[in-house]
């Protein structure tokens, strides 16, 4: 394993360079695909830049971008030099299914564009924005035997002056801002006594960098923590003295590729494409040792051994992970029974069989097995990070799999909970009360599914659910997890339109727009916030039709009909407004075809069938509607004066 800003969890290439200049795929749009299977690997900055120039000249000789990779918009609003980090942050975009467009500002005039409504910027009409002020720049001019009061109220006056430009982006551009932390290399004045002084300029900054934390929090908007990660590369290795004053570079060239992960991590979270699923192997990843050859007791777990601490830090590390909400399963070449004893007999085990949403242990190949456990878990394959400690599995895997993530386990376990924290896979912009108990959530929809399969017809088996659906508008306390639905959901999802929660909170205030939240919970568990819609008018002339925008549902209830009950809430809805028709649009997309034909099996009447992009449009009119009997129970909220 070698040290950060190395890219270490990704797989080496030794003969990249080669494989750019043999590059000559004629088609543009598959030349991005062969661009993205490149860009899975360990890249330097001078990589990073080549492969950049190729992605560009690819994109310019496409029209739409390729199947599978997702636009996105990002103004970079910067007090330094940052034209060398743009390729990393596009490059590591790419790795991620992202074909990122950047819009830099001229130097130093970050202001200025914000409050400029006819700058470039503006024009520019960014998805996200990205506040990069350096701390030569930000840090405020006080005393350095300033009290912690005239500090406090010095950052404070900095920090809103930053508050309200964010507040430009989200109201005038419906971006989010999303503003970079400063890295801490302030010299020492006092040395070790500097934390002792509020005025010390290391202090000042760390006051400001918290200020920045306290305010985002408080405007809904994201941090970039440039500070811990320059903290864990190295202030030395993070920032160039030589380069700074040459041609103001604050970051140097060396820590591109790291901080374009950080950037494109951030981007991918607020398209929903974060990783959903941490499949792990057992032997070597878990515990050292054989568990079919050394038995329970011959097995390196837990004190001891400072390898059998490093497997059950490693453990303590993935059950803070499923705390927060990650999916974990097995996926290994073992007896399972052997296996299974394992994690309910051995002392020092500290992921039980119940941690596991999914088990499976057995001696087929890998990649088979991991495409049980998405299929199992309703979820795609990219959805999924495989841990193994095998270097010929992993090759397998990235070989036949390529969705799948697949970091390079270090050869000591000591750093196995480093390299899966380095690797960012799962990047979060929220955690709502729904994250937490996802892990029971899944758990308790393989009990469903055990359940479905003794049972003798699908209508009993739903009746047997009890399934009791809550519905109600678009609240503040659901609006998090509406948010996260909305840009995360992509499977029954018939428009994949994505909404900031600022977006979110304008429907909500519309008297005009209809918006509803479903909540789904049964015999087995609560299923948490399970569906979205929004419906809006046309036009202002036509009151009494409402166009389906959007409309969703998690795939956790695939198969349960769920989606009748919805449409029931919502014709309900829409009549007490006077509504006559419902307009609803499919938008295919390569991961949406199960829902295809969901308008025509709730009986609505095709519009418009021709389109070359596949897209449909439907209509169903409301006084000939019959609610479908649904085996949910619907409770609904806003009728009840909630």
């Amino acid at each position: 394993m070698t040290s950060l800003p190395d890219l270490y969890w990704l797989p080496d290439l030794p003969d990249y360079s080669e494989k750019v200049s043999a590059l000559s795929v004629p088609d543009p749009q598959e030349q991005i695909n062969v661009l993205a299977r490149l860009a899975q690997h360990r890249l330097d900055f001078l990589r990073t830049t080549q492969l950049d120039r190729r992605l560009a000249d690819a994109l310019e000789n496409t029209g739409a971008p390729p199947e599978g990779f997702t636009p996105f918009r990002l103004a970079v609003l910067r007090s330094s030099t940052m034209e060398h980090l743009l390729p990393a942050i596009r490059i590591a975009g790419l790795r991620r299914g992202l074909l990122i467009e950047c819009y830099l500002c001229p130097y130093g005039q970050y202001q200025q564009e914000v409050l400029a409504p006819d700058s470039d910027f503006h024009a520019f009409r960014p998805e996200a924005v990205l506040f990069a002020v350096d701390a030569h720049e930000a840090l405020p001019r006080v005393e350095v035997g300033a009290s912690s009061a005239d500090i406090e109220e010095a950052t404070e006056k900095q920090v809103d002056e930053w508050r309200a430009l964010w507040r430009h982006v989200r109201d005038d551009l419906d971006a989010v801002p999303i503003h970079q932390l400063m890295a801490n290399d302030m010299p020492d004045l006092f040395g070790g006594f500097d934390s002792m002084v509020p005025g010390a300029p290391a202090n000042l900054l760390g006051y400001l960098n918290d200020s920045v934390r306290r305010a985002a929090r408080e405007e809904g908007a994201l941090v970039l923590d440039v500070e811990r990660m320059a903290a864990r590369v190295g202030l030395n290795a993070w920032s160039d003295p030589v380069r700074w004053f040459h041609g103001k570079q604050d970051i140097a060239p060396q820590c591109g590729p790291l901080y374009g992960e950080l950037v494109s991590r951030q981007l991918a979270a607020l398209r929903g494409l974060s990783r959903k699923c941490l499949v792990v192997d057992l032997d070597g990843t878990l515990w050292g040792g054989i568990a079919g050859d050394d038995g329970i007791e011959g097995l390196v777990l837990g004190p001891g051994s400072a390898e059998g601490e490093a497997f059950r830090a490693f453990q303590v590390h993935l059950r803070r992970l499923m705390d927060r909400g990650i999916i974990l399963a097995v996926c290994s070449k073992n007896d399972p029974d052997v296996a299974e004893d394992i994690f309910k007999n051995h002392p020092e085990m500290v992921l039980k069989p119940d941690d596991m949403a999914v088990f499976v242990a057995n001696w087929e190949d890998k990649p088979a097995n991991l495409q049980r456990v998405a299929e199992t878990l309703n979820i795609g394959l990219e959805a999924l990070v495989f841990f193994d400690d095998n270097p010929a599995e992993r090759h397998l895997v990235r070989e036949t799999l390529p969705g799948v993530a697949v970091p390079e386990a270090p050869k000591d376990p000591a750093f196995y909970v480093r390299c899966l924290s380095d690797a960012g896979y799962f990047e979060a912009i929220d955690f709502t009360p729904d994250d937490k108990a996802r892990g029971d959530q899944y758990a308790a929809n393989l009990r469903r599914t055990k359940t479905r399969t003794v049972a003798t017809d699908i209508n009993s088996f739903l009746g047997d659910l009890s399934q009791e659906m809550t519905v109600g508008p678009f609240d503040p306390p659901n609006l998090p997890r509406i948010t996260q639905l909305v840009n995360k959901t992509n499977q029954f999802n018939l428009t994949t339109r994505r909404y900031s929660q600022v977006n979110l909170e304008k429907f909500a205030q519309s008297p005009n727009v209809l918006t509803l939240w479903a909540r789904l919970k049964d015999r087995f568990g609560d299923n948490g916030l399970i569906s979205v819609v929004v419906a809006r008018p046309v036009d202002d002339d036509a009151e009494d039709v409402l166009f389906i925008d959007t409309w969703l549902m998690s795939c956790r209830v695939f198969g349960r009909r769920v989606e009748e009950a919805v449409l029931n809430m919502l014709v309900d809805e829409a009549q007490r407004r006077g509504v006559k028709r419902l307009i609803g649009e499919y938008l295919p997309t390569d991961r949406n075809h199960i829902v295809a034909d969901l308008y025509e099996r709730l009986g609505f009447h095709v519009l418009d069938s021709g389109r070359e992009d596949g897209s449909t449009k439907w209509e169903l009119l409301l006084e000939n509607f019959q609610a479908t009997e649904s085996p949910v129970t619907i409770i609904n909220t806003a009728a009840n004066g909630h």
